[in-house]
């Protein structure tokens, strides 16, 4: 693999991703990779994941559909830690034994 070509294919994916983070969707490998999952990367791995074809770009409304999960597991997450918060845990005591 020549690394100029690899280096300025990555150049130029990177330079058509707008946004700081982006939506991938991951692709089956022969290294066991999952196809199908979505995560949100900084653009330059974005760009590494599409050039060695691990990934693909998310559309947008996989990227909205990705977004609103993770809000919903946020505020989920946060209710439960509110809820935790609110409960009192019962005190305990210990008592000395006698000795006989």
């Amino acid at each position: 693999m020549d690394l100029r070509v690899y280096y300025q294919k990555l150049r130029q994916i990177e330079a058509t991703i707008a946004e700081p983070f982006v939506v991938v969707v991951s692709r089956e490998t022969a290294e066991g990779g999952k196809a199908g999952l979505k995560s949100e990367v900084p653009r330059r791995l974005a760009a590494k994941l599409i050039a060695e074809e691990k990934a693909v770009q998310a559309t947008a409304e996989e990227a909205a559909a990705y977004h609103a999960e993770q809000e919903r597991q946020r505020n989920a997450a946060q209710e439960e830690a509110e809820a935790m918060r609110g409960l009192k845990r019962p005190q305990m005591a210990v008592k000395p034994q006698k000795k006989l």
